[in-house]
């Protein structure tokens, strides 16, 4: 009954389609940036940040997609705090633009002006939380500063950012506080037994019994916790020692990846909720009739390209308590199941379903609605995507060099996810429903497996001593 978090690495892969060393393809170095074939492949520490530095006839920007602005940023911070980025950038700047001198050349700052800010604008929109320290915005302030006196407007501008800024850190703290509160409640509410009659709780089919609208509320919860998942959590999830810097941690504060963690958590909630839903009726006919719901509702799911719920939906369907439930499931028809089910099957690194998640991302390119942009990627599997990337390919090639093959790749991969995450649900929402997938209480393990064997006996000696001290220690019956 494991959950896909726990699947074995064996049915992954290291998605490094790349070589971690350089090819022998044609090399041009300039300024500490090697190209080939006209690619930037890997550059300097020193280097990288140079290129992040904008001029008054140059700006850091390979092209307008959202993986390589954010592929800017990204490169130099799995080696350097943010904070310590930003005053290299800034110090950078000063010293290029003659920024110290006692009369600017203001023809030069009013040229280079909208460049940095630009670049503080973008930083600001991809990693707000970068700048919930002083620091940063210290050398914001500064930076604006030493600006202003050439042009007015870059006041103006500056208190634009920082009132966008608090909005936006609001927002996400708001949400943040919202998913603690969720959880908490969740926590409380544990249930460890089958109490009947009377139901211990209200069933699924009687909030919501359209296979269709449970569909929508799931999309609805899975892009209002994707909303708050930062692509600097990715960078931390998996951030590492550089082994050019002895055992010193690029980051020496507490990674901040509470969002990821939430989203992991709604997750598995949502697989136990469904074996709740599944164990809790007494008749055998009523649990078939919720297993069919629950089929109708993950193929509803993949229709909308909503993955991560039909992924736990079928995880639930699948845990030992519930896959033993023979003599339910022999009341269902299991054809729809087993379709879904080989849609997400792992054989192959999870072929069938990354080749429907390409699908799904091609119709979000060319989509003309929200409802067809949404692609809720199985997340589970795209952390372990990028974790294997990460593990599989060097930081740093034999050169001391950074190997931008690899961090494009990953910029490539988290950018996409960010451009999904952004979709707006076009869907109405129901305050009902969504308070109920997540407040409803849900079993624990052994509660499953009570429920499961108070439904249908124990088929042999393992089951029945298993149950037998199950009953023990949460009925308090022998």
């Amino acid at each position: 009954e494991g959950m896909p978090q726990t699947l074995s690495s064996t049915s992954m892969f290291t998605p490094c389609g790349f070589s971690p060393h350089l090819h022998t393809s044609k090399e041009d170095e300039q300024g500490g940036l090697i190209f080939q074939d006209g690619n930037l492949t890997s550059a300097s520490l020193d280097a990288l940040i140079q290129h992040l530095i904008p001029t008054t006839d140059y700006y850091p920007e390979v092209s307008n997609s959202q993986y390589n602005k954010q592929f800017n940023f990204d490169d130099p911070r799995l080696f350097i705090e943010p904070h310590e980025l930003l005053s290299r950038v800034c110090h950078k700047c000063i010293e290029q633009q003659r920024l110290d001198d006692p009369v600017l050349d203001k023809a030069r700052v009013r040229k280079f002006g909208p460049k940095i800010l630009q670049l503080l604008t973008e930083w600001m929109e991809t990693f707000p939380y970068d700048f919930q320290e002083e620091r940063m915005i210290g050398h914001l302030k500064d930076m604006i500063h030493r600006i202003a006196p050439c042009d007015e407007a870059y006041w103006k501008k500056m208190n634009q950012l920082l009132q966008t800024l608090n909005q936006k850190l609001a927002t996400l703290s708001h949400g943040q506080e919202g998913i603690v509160k969720i959880s908490a409640a969740v926590s409380d509410k544990l249930v460890a037994f089958k109490s009947k009659p009377p139901s211990i709780q209200r069933e699924i089919l009687s909030v919501c019994s359209d296979p269709y609208t449970l569909a929508q509320q799931l999309t609805h919860v899975e892009l209002e916790r994707l909303s708050h998942i930062g692509p600097e959590e990715f960078v931390q999830a998996f951030v590492h020692k550089d082994p050019l810097d002895g055992t010193k941690s690029c980051f020496s504060e507490q990674k901040k990846t509470s969002n990821l963690e939430a989203y992991v958590k709604w997750f598995n909630r949502l697989c136990y909720l469904v074996a709740t839903e599944i164990c809790m009726p007494a008749k055998k006919k009523q649990r078939a009739q919720v297993i069919e719901f629950f089929i109708d509702v993950a193929r509803e799911c993949f229709n909308i390209g909503n993955f991560n719920s039909l992924m736990a939906i079928i995880s639930g369907m699948n845990m030992s308590p519930v896959s033993r439930l023979k003599k339910t499931w022999s009341k269902v028809k299991t054809a729809k199941f087993f379709i879904l089910e080989h849609q997400m099957d792992p054989t192959g690194n999870f072929y069938n379903y990354r080749t429907a998640l390409r699908g799904a991302a091609h119709r979000s390119l060319t989509a003309h609605s929200n409802r067809e942009k949404i692609v809720i990627p199985f997340f589970s599997l795209l952390i372990k995507d990028i974790y294997f990337l990460n593990e599989g390919c060097a930081n740093r090639l034999p050169n001391g060099h950074v190997n931008f093959e690899k961090f494009l790749e990953l910029a490539k991969q988290v950018g996409e996810f960010i451009t999904w995450k952004q979709v707006e649900c076009p869907f109405e929402q129901d305050p009902n429903i969504i308070h109920y997938l997540h407040t409803a209480p849900i079993f624990t393990e052994d509660g499953l497996y009570l429920a499961s064997y108070e439904s249908e006996s124990p088929e042999n000696q393992t089951e029945k001593d298993r149950w037998k001290s199950l009953r023990s220690t949460i009925l308090g019956k022998t």
